[in-house]
């Protein structure tokens, strides 16, 4: 494929990414969890609409889900922040997480965010720390940890909660270190240049895939907005099959797992791969 294509295809992807009919966190959670318990609040300053959590079940076994919502009315989006979490919302995630580990249930993310909020108020409160300490934690908890990047994937808004010993993409889901208007204000001072930095940034599933960055992808045929329901069922397939092979593991040799598949991410491998 020349340059151009690729281009070309990384935008569009980009783009149906962003797609406002894109079946959202609790679209998943209705379709694929029962029982679905919702909690609020990081009991520190507040409740974050960014990030949505809480108990659930999965094909009848007790889990925790955290997921992104962006939003669709302007007063979803204004509820939701759009789906850019402040610290609040990755603290809250801290207690279910805390929970997940006292009471040995599976965690299953869902990740739908430009970024992390990046106001005043928000670095004021901790941001970063909040966003390291989830870090921290994801990487060590006990319990089956699988992240699933359901639209856009961004920096370290998405990561904060998707260190996991599986990630699943979308075919038309994207994952990277920052949008692509953000990566084309910084190297050609213009958010014109979007679409070529789209494809500098390695951010489709089938590239990330390729990388060892997300072990599954799950077709969508031209998008998930189109036929939302089979997606969903290839989804909670994958799921199902990722869960039980991660349930069979001893718990020390999953963290281990973990650590490995961390580990593996670098340079060298990145060569390798291009």
């Amino acid at each position: 494929m020349n340059t151009k294509a690729k281009i070309s295809q990384a935008w569009q992807t980009v783009q149906i990414a962003r797609h406002p009919d894109r079946p959202q966190f609790l679209d998943y959670v209705s379709e694929i969890f029962t029982e679905f318990d919702v909690l609020h609040g990081d009991r520190l300053f507040g409740d974050d609409g960014a990030l949505v959590g809480g108990l659930a079940r999965f094909d009848g076994q007790p889990v925790v889900v955290i997921g992104q919502q962006k939003g669709r009315t302007t007063r979803e989006r204004l509820q939701h922040n759009f789906g850019m979490c402040n610290p609040e919302g990755y603290r809250k995630s801290q207690r279910l997480f805390d929970i997940a580990e006292r009471f040995n249930l599976p965690v299953l993310t869902f990740i739908d965010t430009m970024g992390a909020y990046p106001g005043v108020g928000a670095e004021e409160r901790g941001q970063a720390e909040a966003i390291a300490k989830n870090l921290a934690i994801l990487s060590g908890l006990k319990v089956p940890v699988i992240a699933t990047v359901i639209g856009e994937g961004g920096s370290g808004g998405a990561l904060a909660i998707g260190v996991a010993d599986r990630v699943i993409m979308l075919s038309h889901s994207i994952y990277s270190v920052i949008s692509p208007e953000g990566c084309a204000s910084i190297l050609w001072k213009t958010a014109e240049k979007a679409a070529q930095a789209s494809a500098a940034l390695s951010l489709t599933a089938p590239r990330l895939h390729a990388l060892g960055i997300v072990e599954s992808i799950i077709e969508e045929g031209e998008g998930a907005h189109l036929d939302p329901q089979t997606t969903m069922l290839r989804l909670k397939d994958e799921l199902k099959k990722a869960l039980d092979e991660l349930t069979d593991m001893d718990a020390d040799a999953r963290c281990e797992a973990r650590y490995q598949r961390l580990m593996k991410f670098g340079s060298a491998n990145l060569e390798n791969a291009s």
